[in-house]
C-alpha cells in the first residue's frame, strides 16, 4: 500500500480499512456530510468504493488502479470519491449492494458504485483491472456530462427499486397456515452435496446458520439421512483446508467444493458462529474431534482477537506481503527440516506433497486420510495419533509465528462481540470450564460499558471511542449475547440490559405498518432508503434474531406482547420459509419454537448452578431456561425458592407445571414426555 507524503482525508479516520487509503493519490473522502455537501455544491457524481480490510481483491484494486497517478486523476477530476468500510457501515453497503443486484449485476466486494450528487446510484461493479477501470470512470464522466437527464432518470429509476419495502419486493404466494419443518428439511436436503458435505456450491461458505438449525431440529424430525450429513459436513469442515489445522480458526469460505483452499482472512463472526455450532454440536453427537475443534478455535480467538479492554477484534487479512495465504501454507522441504523422521508421517496426515496441494509447490494443510488408517500404518493407538500431531504442530507453529503477519482489523463491533459472547457461552455449556463464562461476562460488560451511551448502542469501538450508531443487527446479537448470559451464569443484570437493548430498538427500529424492524435506527443519519433485512445469510437476519429474542424475553419476562409480535413477525414471512429454507433457516428455529411444545425450566436454590451445569450436558433446544440461587422477581421464579434450602427443578408448558424434582435426570424425564 502507498504510504508516500501526501494523506488524503482518510488517515484521520479510525477505520484500519480507511486508513489504507489514505496514501493513495485519490482525494478520498470517509463517507459522510463533507463529501456529499461537496458533491451537491460542486455539481459532481460520486464514486463510492466498498470494501473492507481483509478483502483480498480490495487490496487488489486499490494497489492497481488507487495508487496509480493517472487513473487517480482522472477520478478526481470529474467525481467526489468516497471510501466505505463496508464493517463500520453496514447501512451503506446495503443500499448500494441492493442497487448493484437491481442493476443484474453479480455483487461482491469491492463494491463501485456511480452516484449523482444526492446519493442515487446509477452504475457500478466489484472488481475492475485497471485498464477497464480508467476508461469506465473517464466514459461515466462523459456520460454525465452530455447525457445528465437520462441519467438522473436511470438513477432515480434504481433508486426507487432500493426503497421499495422488501415485503413488497419479494412478495410471493401465501404461505401454508402451518409449516412442514420436516418436508421443509428435505427439500433442503435435495441441495446437499452428499460426497464433501455442506451445499453443493462453489465457492462454498460454512453457513452456520443452515448446520445450526437442523442441529436444532433433529429431535423434532427424527431424520438420520439428514442427520448423517450434518455429522459429515461438520467433520469434513473441520478436516478441510477452510479450518486453520495448525493455529485453529475457520476462514471465511472456500474457493473449491472440497473444503480444501480457503480464502484465507478470517471473520471474527464466521469464527464466532463456528464456535457455537460446534459447541452445541459436540453437546448432540459427544464427538470428540468436535470438543477438539471448540478448543482449538477459542484459543485462536482468545490469542489473535482478544483486546486488553476484552472486546475482539474484527478480522485478519488473507493477505500478507501482498501475497494470498503467505503466512497459512508450507513447502514440503520446510516440514521436512523442521520435523524430521516424523515428516513423513506429518506429510501423509495433512496430504503435503513435493509439487504442492495448491499452488506451485505450495501446501495448505487439510485431512484426507481417516486417523484410524493412519493409527493402523503407523500401530498407534488414537490417542498417541493425536499426541503425535500435537508435538508436530509445537514444532512448526514457532515457524510459523516468525513469519509477517496477517493484518488485523483491530476495531470492535457490538454486533460481532454479541454473536462471540453467543458462541462463549456455548462453550461454557458444551465444556463447562469457567473461565470461559468469565471471558463472556468481561466482554459482555466491556459492551454495556463503552459502546452504549446515551440511550444509543454504537456499532464500532477503537482508540477509546465509540463511534456511529448501531444497527439493528448491533442490538440484536448484542440481546442474544446478553440473554445467553443470562442462561449461563442466571445473573439477572444480562437480563436487565437485555430488555432494555430491547425496549430501545422497539422505539427506534420499529415499524408497526408490517411488524418488522428497520436496519437503522430513526435517530441516526438519513440514506436515501431505509432498509430492512429479512433473509440469513453468512450471519443470520437481524429480524428472525430480534423475534428470537422477543420470544425468549416473552416467555422468560411473561410478557405476552413480545411473544405476539414474535409470533406476528414470523407470520410475514411464512412464505419465504416454505418456498427457500435454505435463506430462512434462523426464522425456522422460530418456527421450531412455535411448532412444538416449549419447556419453560427453572432452577431454584443454592446448587442451581451446579445443576445447571448437568442440565445442559443434554440436548435439548426447546427450553427456557432460567434459575437463580436467592428469591427473585422473575415471573418463572417468582415463589419457587425451597424453604427448606434444598434446590429445585421446575418443568412447566403453557404456565402448566409438573411437580418439582430435586435431580437433572427426573427434569429431563419430564421434558421428554410434555
Amino acid at each position: 500500500m502507498n504510504s508516500g507524503k501526501n494523506q488524503n482525508r482518510l488517515a484521520q479516520s479510525l477505520s484500519p480499512y480507511l486508513r489504507q487509503h489514505a496514501g493513495n493519490p485519490v482525494d478520498w473522502y470517509p463517507w459522510g456530510k463533507e463529501a456529499l455537501q461537496h458533491a451537491i455544491e460542486e455539481d459532481k457524481p460520486i464514486i463510492v468504493s466498498i470494501g473492507y480490510s481483509a478483502c483480498h481483491w480490495c487490496h487488489v484494486m486499490e494497489k492497481e488502479s488507487f495508487e496509480n497517478e493517472e487513473i487517480a486523476a482522472i477520478m478526481n477530476k470529474s467525481f467526489i470519491c468516497i471510501k466505505v468500510d463496508r464493517e463500520e457501515r453496514p447501512d451503506v453497503d446495503q443500499i448500494y449492494m441492493d442497487a448493484i443486484q437491481s442493476m443484474g449485476i453479480s455483487g461482491g466486494w469491492p463494491l463501485n458504485i456511480f452516484a449523482t450528487p444526492d446519493q442515487k446510484p446509477f452504475y457500478g461493479g466489484t472488481y475492475f483491472p485497471p485498464s477497464q477501470w480508467a476508461q469506465i470512470v473517464d466514459n461515466v464522466a462523459q456520460a454525465y456530462r452530455n447525457h445528465r437527464d437520462q441519467i438522473i432518470e436511470s438513477a432515480d429509476g434504481f433508486a426507487k427499486a432500493v426503497s421499495l419495502p422488501e415485503l413488497e419486493r419479494y412478495s410471493i404466494s401465501d404461505a401454508p397456515e402451518t409449516l412442514n419443518l420436516l418436508s421443509l428439511c428435505k427439500n433442503l436436503s435435495v441441495k446437499f452435496d452428499p460426497q464433501w458435505g455442506g451445499l453443493q456450491k462453489v465457492p462454498k461458505f460454512p453457513m452456520p446458520s443452515i448446520w445450526h438449525f437442523l442441529l436444532r431440529a433433529m429431535p423434532s424430525i427424527r431424520d438420520e439421512e439428514i442427520e448423517n450429513h450434518l455429522y459429515h459436513t461438520l467433520r469434513s469442515m473441520a478436516d478441510g483446508g477452510i479450518y486453520d489445522q495448525l493455529g485453529g480458526g475457520f476462514c471465511r469460505y472456500s474457493v473449491d467444493g472440497e473444503w480444501r483452499v480457503p480464502h484465507f482472512e478470517k471473520m471474527l463472526y464466521d469464527n464466532a458462529q463456528m464456535l457455537s455450532l460446534y459447541a452445541d454440536a459436540y453437546t448432540y453427537f459427544g464427538e470428540k474431534s468436535f470438543k477438539r475443534v471448540v478448543e482449538h478455535t477459542l484459543s485462536f480467538l482468545r490469542k489473535e482477537f482478544l483486546s486488553p479492554e476484552h472486546g475482539f477484534y474484527s478480522a485478519l487479512d488473507a493477505d500478507t506481503e501482498g501475497e494470498e495465504g503467505k503466512y497459512y501454507v508450507w513447502r514440503k522441504q520446510e516440514i521436512e527440516e523442521i520435523l524430521g523422521q516424523e515428516a513423513d508421517f506429518f506429510c501423509e496426515y495433512y496430504e503435503i506433497r513435493p509439487e504442492g496441494n495448491w499452488e506451485e509447490g505450495k501446501n495448505i494443510l487439510n485431512r484426507r486420510q481417516s486417523s484410524d488408517f493412519l493409527a493402523e500404518k503407523y500401530d498407534l493407538k488414537p490417542e498417541q495419533l493425536e499426541n503425535k500431531i500435537d508435538a508436530c504442530h509445537e514444532s512448526l507453529l514457532p515457524v510459523r509465528s516468525a513469519r509477517i503477519r496477517p493484518g488485523l482489523d483491530d476495531k470492535i463491533i457490538a454486533g460481532w462481540n454479541g454473536l462471540m459472547i453467543k458462541g462463549l457461552c456455548c462453550a461454557y455449556d458444551a465444556l463447562g470450564t469457567t473461565e470461559i463464562l468469565k471471558m463472556a461476562c468481561k466482554t459482555g460488560d466491556f459492551l454495556f460499558d463503552n459502546m452504549w451511551k446515551d440511550g444509543v448502542l454504537h456499532r464500532n469501538y477503537k482508540a477509546g471511542k465509540s463511534y456511529y450508531h448501531g444497527c439493528l443487527e448491533d442490538y440484536a446479537f448484542v440481546i442474544e449475547g446478553f440473554l445467553s448470559l443470562y442462561t449461563a451464569g442466571f445473573e439477572e443484570k444480562w437480563l436487565k440490559r437485555s430488555l432494555l437493548l430491547a425496549e430501545t430498538a422497539l422505539e427506534h427500529f420499529f415499524d408497526e405498518q408490517d411488524s418488522l424492524f428497520y436496519f437503522t435506527d430513526a435517530r441516526g443519519e438519513k440514506l436515501i432508503a431505509r432498509k430492512k433485512e429479512l433473509f440469513d445469510n453468512v450471519i443470520p437476519a437481524s429480524n428472525s434474531v430480534m423475534a428470537l429474542n422477543l420470544y425468549r424475553l416473552g416467555f422468560t419476562l411473561d410478557q405476552r406482547n413480545f411473544i405476539d409480535l414474535a409470533e406476528k413477525m414470523l407470520e410475514k414471512v411464512k412464505p419465504f420459509i416454505s418456498s427457500d429454507l435454505q435463506y430462512m433457516t434462523n426464522w425456522a428455529n422460530l418456527a421450531l419454537f412455535m411448532s412444538y411444545p416449549t419447556a419453560e425450566v427453572a432452577i431454584c436454590g443454592p446448587n442451581a448452578l451446579a445443576m445447571r451445569k448437568e442440565f445442559v450436558r443434554n440436548w435439548m433446544p426447546n427450553v427456557i431456561l432460567v434459575g437463580s440461587t436467592e428469591a427473585s422477581s422473575i415471573p418463572l421464579l417468582k415463589n419457587r425458592m425451597p424453604k427448606d434450602g434444598s434446590t429445585k427443578i421446575y418443568v412447566c408448558y403453557n404456565k402448566s407445571c409438573k411437580l418439582p424434582v430435586s435431580d437433572v435426570v427426573s427434569a429431563i424425564r419430564q421434558i421428554e414426555t410434555p
